[in-house]
């Protein structure tokens, strides 16, 4: 085995898969559509790592919506709730929720912006192995002509320190019923050939294990590894270093480890261990998260490095981890500038680069091909040094400057001034900001930029959508409105393109979860707001209601977490640049009249480092960046904030220091449970705990929410909550968002004259 990646994008390069869901989602296709759309993007994918020359392909990192619901549905891991489906209604039901049933919580893969399906488990689950999309990926891999497969499955110690105990337990007490069915699952897949090659993913192995958490590692790799002689077992880390779980698996029988080079450098402490055991070492020097080239001559410097302890034989080159979090291809980037795009390796470029690696480590010859994409690869590497585009010496002297770093008044004090000057109702309803983006505004934007109509056109058209979100939310009784953001096309993307330093794709979408796909902007110099980005919009929607209206911002840290970053400067260098430019931004909103002003930290949580050791850096820089931005702010300016997905008992105090006045969270999954730490914690600022779902289409009852909220009176007091969805509606239908903020309203109203 000379080259590989940790797994492969599955949407398609041109969303294929997203069209094909959303058309089953909605009644205008059959699920078989799904089905042949499913296997040309697998044939497609497989095809493309074939011919570019890597040596070992994946099978079953592909999924119709996410590989940890898939794993669930491989244990017969199924909330009861869903018990009585089957087949698609089934796995469909268990990731969207169904008119009868809340859909399953949705959390960050570790620091990613990819969302996996958190499984629900009990101990008194009886578990029942379902391998059937493992095998029939295999078979139809060998059917394609595919010769060295390797298939990929998430570990047991993974699958269970990343699911949740419904009943409030340990989900490592469940190992002892889980192993037996991944036993089951190895004895089945040694049928299928006379060598099989399982790639076991175990990318919890990198975070800071419990002396119980590593004790696990060595019985279930044991196990696991010795069920058949022809299953040679591979387990994989990424996202950092694994020197602890490593020492462990050296001393289990499991052929190989993958290890992240890129961002886990420390990996390379432990490379005296991996040598003695004579395993292979899967070696991932591609960086599998960011879109930058790849420096293949220092790439090559460092597998030589590793081969001096490493036997240069049981080294393997490849990516540092699933090229799922990259774009596609570069081949549809037409507008891109050329000197950026020299810059740049999306997936399907990160294979040449892989596969050019390796023959270079090896001492094999390139083809003219290959030849060529090297000599390309030295110039851009050389050239983006000294790039004019890139530096600009206004932002570094405002950078070395003098900078405001807090706002002048205290909470207790800002907060009395608020409550006069918007004089709110008790539990205060609003929403998160995004309203539903109906093909009407999808397709006058994308006119716009095509210029196809004229910006007079296009702002009138935008302002019509303002309008009719402005009459919905006073006809719904909304106390606090929001103008709807039609303009926007991605909470990023939208300040991305008006900030300098930024560039954009067409056709660089990333899966977020399921269906919903991403268009990460690129930071490639430094970054500054050259003109007011939001002002225009907000100070026409505030003139058309009497009504408080919120000012809608994204937080620099989000910006950046949500961006693809320079890696030529540290992170908080960035992060610091776009506070500032945000800072400008809640000045002049401030001064043209919206005095509410939501900055959106949505990603906070998820930059963390995975090493608790580098937790105190990051969130050094991340609260500074975000009480930057908000600084300018006065006394009677209210600053919202939300923060989606975050196990907020570990950030409490990261999130205090933050001193928004009013933060916004996603619960409406978890019960009252994610809040109870903020009375636990004694935190003072008011708090918008999410009332419903809205990654489920479900709409839910008046008497439903009227039972969420009086589950959140039980942990917080009436005068320090609002009442508001858990997220954005920019991805709901009318037809639902309607109904359920009426709903909303109508059970506020209920708990209010109790």
């Amino acid at each position: 085995m000379s080259s590989f990646v940790i797994g492969f994008p599955r949407i398609g390069e041109k969303r294929e898969l997203k069209f094909a869901l959303e058309s089953y989602w909605s009644g205008k296709s059959d699920f078989s559509e799904v089905e042949k759309v499913a296997k040309e993007l697998k044939q497609r994918h497989w095809g493309y790592q074939r011919d570019a020359g890597v040596d070992v392909i994946s099978v079953n990192d592909f999924s119709l919506y996410d590989n940890m619901l898939d794993t669930a549905i491989m244990l017969g891991a199924i909330p009861a709730r869903f018990r009585d489906l089957k087949d698609e209604n089934l796995y469909f039901s268990m990731a969207r929720g169904n008119k009868d049933a809340v859909a399953m919580e949705m959390t960050k893969w570790f620091n990613t912006n990819y969302h996996y399906i958190v499984p629900e488990l009990t101990t008194n689950d009886s578990y029942k192995l379902n391998a059937t999309k493992i095998i029939n990926e295999y078979k139809e891999a060998k059917e394609f002509g595919l010769e060295k497969i390797k298939i990929n499955i998430i570990g047991p110690v993974t699958f269970l320190a990343l699911s949740k105990r419904v009943d409030r337990g340990d989900t490592f007490e469940l190992l002892g019923k889980i192993l037996p069915i991944y036993e089951e699952l190895l004895s089945e897949l040694s049928k299928l050939d006379d060598k099989v090659i399982v790639q076991i993913d175990e990318p919890y192995f990198v975070k800071d294990l419990e002396p119980k958490e590593l004790s696990l590692i060595k019985p279930t790799y044991d196990k696991l590894a010795t069920l058949a002689d022809n299953v040679k077992v591979i387990v994989a880390t990424y996202f950092e270093h694994a020197r602890e779980a490593v020492k462990v698996l050296v001393n289990t029988p499991i052929i190989g480890i993958g290890l992240d080079f890129v961002h886990g450098r420390d990996n390379l402490e432990i490379l005296d261990i991996v040598a003695k055991s004579g395993k292979k070492l899967f070696a991932g020097v591609v960086d599998g998260r960011n879109i930058w080239i790849n420096n293949i001559e220092k790439s090559v410097e460092l597998l030589n490095d590793i081969a001096k302890t490493v036997d240069k034989e049981n080294v393997c080159v490849g990516s540092s981890c699933s090229l799922l979090h990259s774009p596609f291809t570069l081949e549809y980037e037409e507008k891109l500038s050329s000197e950026i795009k020299s810059w740049l390796s999306f997936a399907k470029e990160k294979l040449q680069e892989i596969v050019i690696i390796e023959k270079l480590f090896r001492g094999k010859d390139l083809n003219d091909a290959q030849k060529a994409l090297l000599e390309a690869n030295k110039e851009a590497n050389e050239t983006r040094k000294t790039a004019e585009i890139i530096h600009d010496k206004a932002v570094q002297a405002r950078i070395n400057g003098d900078i405001k770093l807090e706002r002048d008044d205290k909470f207790e004090d800002r907060i009395k001034e608020q409550h006069a000057r918007f004089n709110y109702p008790t539990l205060p309803t609003t929403t998160i900001g995004s309203f539903p983006q109906t093909p009407e505004v999808r397709k006058a934007r994308r006119d716009f930029k095509k210029g196809e109509i004229s910006q007079e056109e296009y702002e009138n058209a935008m302002k019509a959508y303002i309008d009719d979100c402005i009459a919905f939310q006073e006809e719904a009784d909304i106390d606090i409105l929001v103008h709807g953001e039609p303009e926007r096309n991605d909470m990023v993307e939208y300040f991305g393109e008006q900030l300098k330093g930024y560039a954009f794709t067409q056709n660089g979408w990333v899966q977020s979860y399921g269906s919903r796909c991403v268009k990460p902007p690129i930071i490639y110099g430094d970054v500054s707001r050259p003109k007011p980005m939001t002002v225009d919009w907000m100070t026409y929607a505030q003139s058309k209601t009497n009504r408080v209206m919120k000012g809608m911002l994204t937080g620099p840290v989000t910006i950046l977490n949500w961006s693809f970053v320079r890696d030529d400067i540290e992170r908080s260098e960035v992060s610091k640049q776009i506070a500032l430019a945000i800072a400008d931004e809640v000045n002049d909103l401030q001064n043209a009249g919206i005095k509410m002003i939501q900055v959106d930290e949505a990603a906070f949580k998820e930059g963390y480092p995975l090493r608790t050791s580098k937790i105190p850096t990051y969130e050094a820089w991340a609260v500074r960046d975000f009480k930057i931005c908000v600084a300018p702010a006065v006394a009677d300016t209210q600053i919202h904030t939300h923060m989606c997905y975050s196990e907020f008992n570990e950030i409490i105090k990261t999130i205090e220091a933050m001193d928004a006045d009013v933060i916004s969270i996603e619960t409406a999954r978890s019960g009252n449970e994610l809040l109870k730490i903020f009375a636990k914690s004694g935190y003072k600022q008011e708090v918008g705990p999410g009332v419903y779902d809205i990654h489920s289409p479900r709409v839910p009852s008046v008497e439903e929410i009227v039972e969420q909220i009086e589950k959140l009176l039980e942990v917080l007091p009436k005068e320090q909550l609002w009442i508001n969805p858990d997220c954005g509606l920019k991805t709901r239908k009318w037809e639902e968002v309607k109904p359920s903020l009426k709903n909303m309203v109508e059970a506020v109203k209920i708990v209010r004259a109790k």
